[in-house]
């Protein structure tokens, strides 16, 4: 059984984080570390706001990872993830700084994100990163989201 004694947000009235930088990731012991396995986290409703108008942008996030020592604990993530529905940033800036977050937090044996930004200005803006080369003959599934075409 996985401790979570030390978690401060799981089980307890959490209010939105009012930036990314106060949010906490919160991540618990992996106890399967012996082996290579893959984690997926899709947040088809992501929203930031854009840096230059204000107004609002919208994503669909899917964060691969291969874990180490340490889970990302899911709750203290969508509230990670939700304290940038005030946060003013370029889509670039928004992925890679998820993606590295969660690198500093977890130190994982590998991770990638895909942010999959709907139009602003009539271009979506597709946005990809990831730490190295996935480990050897680890399964690596699509990661579902069709290229834009009215993307649903």
């Amino acid at each position: 059984m996985t401790d979570t004694s030390g978690l401060t947000q799981l089980g307890q009235a959490t209010a939105l984080p009012e930036s990314p930088d106060k949010a906490v990731l919160e991540r618990v012991p992996n106890s399967q570390q012996d082996i290579d396995y893959l984690v997926r986290f899709t947040a088809p409703e992501f929203t930031s706001l854009c840096p230059m108008t204000g107004q609002p942008d919208f994503a669909h996030l899917v964060i691969d990872y291969v874990p180490e020592a340490w889970l990302v604990e899911s709750k203290s993530l969508k509230l990670y993830l939700g304290a940038f529905r005030n946060h003013g940033a370029f889509h670039e800036d928004c992925t890679v700084a998820i993606g590295r977050r969660l690198v500093t937090e977890l130190a994982p044996r590998w991770l990638r994100i895909g942010g999959y930004w709907y139009p602003r200005g009539g271009m979506p803006i597709d946005v990809f990163w990831q730490t190295g080369a996935p480990p050897k003959d680890l399964w690596l599934p699509d990661q579902g989201v069709a290229p834009y075409r009215g993307r649903g």
